[in-house]
């Protein structure tokens, strides 16, 4: 065998070493937990196909100026697109590894008037690069939406828009609760009526350190489209715990990433009497 094969077959040993090294650190996570740390880390720790469906509402990126942007604490809301939709595949390439089969992404966005097109270009670069492709669009009207448009010459913003993603090859078999009541003469299947018009108030749980919390009463509503019972539900962006807070009513499991130490414990504070109702410390 000549040195280059043998090169090769080294290179190729290293390989497969380092991936039982980094699956020997993949863990069961413990369920109901906000993990103080950042998603990546997190994740990297989860086994693969251990989630039932991943919920969430990343920062926007909305740039208010070169010199000054919203901030989420720790988080700078401010990178070029390039930056923003790299940093984005990367979360969907874990989603991708975590994620059970025949489940979704719900992912939430919105835009700012400073730099309207940077949604479109995510999404289209999600579909492109990455293993999902967009199943459906949900829009979520805030009952007291903020931030809204107070631009001159554009119109007030009262919704955002929930993405549904799923893997390319799962387009026809993921799970949704809708429900066949009853079939036509034609063939053609009646659904119970699930509208991708959704009312939900907005800022729960909002607080001096995140004034854009998500809102739990939306989570409550989506997972009962698109949740089993007893499902176990990520989200990468924990926030104030509304996610969290969600699941414990509706007697879910929840895992959560957060890199603000003040969220964590804004979020813990605020979960802890359902925590107690249900016995789970």
């Amino acid at each position: 065998m000549d040195k280059e094969c043998q090169a090769k077959e080294k290179r190729i040993e290293r390989g497969i070493l380092w991936r039982f090294y980094e699956q020997s650190k993949q863990t069961d996570m413990k369920k109901n937990i906000i993990y103080n740390e950042s998603n990546e880390l997190t994740m990297k720790k989860m086994q693969s196909n251990c989630i039932d469906l991943i919920i969430t509402s990343p920062p926007y990126n909305i740039i208010r100026s070169e010199a000054k942007d919203r901030g989420y604490d720790l988080y700078k809301d401010g990178m070029t697109n390039n930056e923003y939709i790299k940093w984005t595949l990367r979360i969907f390439k874990d989603f991708d590894r975590i994620l059970k089969k025949d489940n979704v992404v719900l992912y939430n966005m919105s835009y700012g008037t400073e730099n309207p097109t940077l949604m479109s270009l995510v999404i289209a670069d999600i579909i492109r690069e990455s293993n999902f492709t967009l199943a459906d669009i949900l829009i979520w009207k805030k009952k007291n939406a903020s931030p809204n448009n107070m631009s001159s010459n554009k119109m007030t913003r009262i919704v955002e828009y929930i993405y549904v993603f799923c893997r390319k090859d799962e387009f026809d078999t993921f799970n949704c609760n809708k429900k066949i009541v009853s079939h036509r003469k034609t063939g053609q299947a009646n659904y119970e009526n699930v509208f991708n018009f959704i009312n939900a108030k907005n800022n729960d749980g909002s607080t001096d350190i995140n004034k854009a919390t998500f809102s739990s009463e939306l989570v409550r509503k989506l997972t009962k489209i698109y949740a089993k019972p007893k499902s176990i539900i990520y989200d990468p962006f924990m926030g104030t715990g509304s996610t969290a807070a969600a699941c414990l009513i509706d007697g879910h499991n929840y895992i959560g990433s957060e890199i603000s130490k003040a969220q964590c414990k804004y979020a813990e504070k605020r979960i802890k009497p359902l925590k107690s109702q249900l016995n789970l410390f």
